[in-house]
């Protein structure tokens, strides 16, 4: 099967406006995600996002996002034929960009490191991809739904061993900032192909291949979308920065600093008594109490002795009992 394109202008492969501004929404989606992200880690917020589960969906949406229009971009940048020396040197500015992540976060967040992240992601399934261009869009679907519904249907603790976390088939998911496995990942950008095989089929979306955003926020996006892989590169280094300024000047937000001691006395209490309600109300007594002692810092710092342990639990149990 030969992809062929109308005739609609140089470079009508290569790049519709209407693309590029689908994956600068993407972009602004994802500094909004790594901002609230960066906010939560730094303790700016009381909210810790991971435990959102709107938060969550809306990262897995974005990461769905870039996949699935890489699958477009596919086949959009092959249609006239196949170019590999554009193809290994855009596959190789990705890989170059997954292995900078990985070394990066490794110095930053070495218990969390990103070892399979989108862009190991994006690079591995534009390998992949390749032959489904040439294959009818049924199979690539096809392939795309087997993809996505394996983790739901086939993990195994055999498969936990480090170096075959990049599938996402083991029971347990890795520790790691960004993780973003070929199961069920891919799925979304065969999906890509086939959607983009069959804009390219259809004579109408030829007007889509055509538009051109005109306008100021048209073109911001468009401008984003064509610069996506720097911008991924760099704005986290400037958030980061901006916020921990922040950070130093505020400091932490007192509901997050608590979090931690918080969770692990609700988690003792329902234990115990197995009413969350209580246990809620009792520890938030008992860190306002605390907060008042000299036995915060020593909580922060995990610094408690067997001494302050017992005038912990001496202060837990004035808090129970006047609990409503």
């Amino acid at each position: 099967m030969n992809l062929q394109l109308p005739q609609t202008g140089s470079g009508a492969a290569q790049r519709w406006d209407a693309i590029d501004i689908a994956r600068g929404i993407a972009i602004v989606a994802m500094i909004v995600y790594h901002f609230s992200w960066d906010l939560s880690f730094l303790k700016l917020i009381g909210t810790n996002i991971l435990e959102v589960a709107a938060w969550r969906w809306f990262a897995r949406s974005i990461a769905a996002s870039f996949l699935f229009l890489t699958g477009i971009g596919l086949v959009l940048a092959h249609a006239r034929g196949f170019h590999p020396g554009a193809y290994l040197r855009r596959l190789a500015k990705i890989g170059g960009a997954a292995l900078a992540v990985t070394v990066a976060s490794y110095f930053a967040f070495p218990q969390s490191y990103i070892f399979f992240g989108i862009l190991h992601c994006i690079a591995l399934a534009s390998i992949l991809a390749l032959p489904f261009l040439r294959l009818h869009s049924a199979l690539a679907l096809a392939v795309a739904a087997f993809v996505l519904a394996a983790p739901l249907i086939f993990v195994s603790p055999a498969l936990d061993a480090p170096w075959l976390d990049w599938l996402g088939l083991g029971a347990v998911d890795p520790v790691t900032n960004d993780y973003v496995p070929v199961f069920p990942w891919f799925g979304f950008v065969l999906i890509g192909v086939a959607v983009g095989k069959g804009m390219i089929a259809r004579e109408g979306a030829m007007g889509v291949a055509r538009w051109r955003g005109r306008d100021l926020v048209s073109r911001s996006l468009r401008w984003a979308g064509r610069k996506s892989l720097p911008i991924y590169l760099i704005h986290q280094l400037v958030l980061l920065a901006i916020l921990y300024g922040v950070l130093q000047i505020t400091g932490p937000n007192p509901a997050a600093e608590a979090r931690p001691f918080t969770a692990e006395c609700e988690a003792s209490c329902r234990q115990q008594n197995g009413q969350p309600g209580l246990c809620q109300r009792t520890c938030s007594c008992i860190v306002d109490n605390l907060r008042e002692t000299d036995l915060w810092p020593k909580i922060l710092g995990n610094r408690l002795g067997a001494e302050d342990q017992t005038r912990i639990s001496r202060t837990a149990q004035q808090c129970l009992r006047n609990a409503p």
